[in-house]
């Protein structure tokens, strides 16, 4: 009996003073989606920044498919140490709920969420589509004939949509908004649904233009863009990102993590860089993100049921 809680007390102390070495080598940080898009972009600069916080480097890996659920089932069934961290998004509270993908929030402790944005309607320059009203116009004569560009399969941005109008559009997959521009550009598809800093740049020269905003409030960096609201749809969805680790990780670790990446996310060159790539910042601790997370899950399923 002695022995054995001899080698208890030893395991205790031997994670404790793995905890407090924490970390002492590369930390991967799983991106589920392709290079080029907005959730790559952030989750680089999140971990160049993060490497001067924890002083050790974080090497960006992106695992693609299924819409986001090749990488974050990756991320989830890690091993327990610290070393493979995830940066999550809204599919992992749809993918499950339409029964695509076994994996939940559940399956993650969460770190941080770091980011949120609105969702913008964009059409290439040459396109027919002048207005919101005219793309929804030709979706309802021509049901499932409009191209979608999606970068998840089931997307709910479009589903909201579709499910506010009546409407129903051809929903063509793609791997991360790296590769929806050219898509967009190359007439491969009527629209898209983008976060402002994936598309900011081609709206600005003119190569997209953008037909609303599914947001409460028009933003800053797209004035002239309005939202979906005002134009009579009652239609408001975003995109987020944030942080996890696998289920089970040593609460200490994620204690550093999360005292990390709230240093950054509030540092002068995260915000700046996310102000000009028009990405939106927003920092939420484990407990408040696990709760950011249990209300949308109630917005997303909401959307499920309807379509039933």
């Amino acid at each position: 009996m002695k022995k054995f809680l001899c080698t208890i007390l030893m395991f205790i102390l031997s994670i404790f003073s793995f905890a407090k070495g924490y970390p002492n080598k590369n930390i991967n940080l799983v991106v589920p989606f392709a290079a080029g898009g907005g959730t790559d972009a952030v989750a680089r600069k999140l971990g160049s920044l993060l490497e001067k916080e924890l002083g050790q480097p974080i090497i960006i890996v992106n695992r693609t498919g299924g819409a986001g659920a090749v990488g974050m089932t990756y991320g989830s069934t890690s091993k327990k140490d610290g070393y493979t961290v995830t940066m999550i998004t809204r599919e992992i509270i749809s993918l499950p709920l339409m029964k695509l993908s076994p994996i939940t929030y559940k399956n993650f402790d969460l770190v941080s969420l770091v980011n949120m944005d609105p969702t913008v309607v964009l059409v290439g320059k040459d396109s027919k589509y002048q207005s919101f009203d005219e793309l929804i116009k030709d979706a309802k004569e021509r049901p499932e004939k409009v191209k979608f560009a999606s970068t998840a399969k089931p997307n709910f941005y479009a589903l909201a949509i579709e499910n506010k109008t009546g409407v129903k559009f051809n929903h063509i997959p793609y791997n991360g908004a790296g590769e929806v521009v050219p898509a967009l550009l190359g007439n491969h598809a009527d629209f898209a649904l983008m976060g402002p800093g994936e598309a900011i740049g081609q709206i600005k020269s003119g190569q997209f233009r953008a037909l609303g905003l599914m947001a409460n409030e028009r933003i800053e960096s797209l004035a002239e863009v309005p939202t979906l609201n005002e134009l009579g749809y009652d239609v408001v969805s975003g995109t987020w990102r944030g942080i996890a680790v696998p289920k089970g990780t040593n609460p200490e670790i994620i204690d550093t993590l999360n005292k990390a990446i709230k240093n950054v996310t509030s540092s002068d060159d995260f915000v700046d860089f996310m102000e000009k790539a028009n990405f939106g910042v927003k920092y939420l601790g484990p407990e408040e993100f696990g709760n950011f997370i249990e209300e949308d899950t109630m917005v997303i399923k909401e959307i499920i049921d309807n379509l039933k």
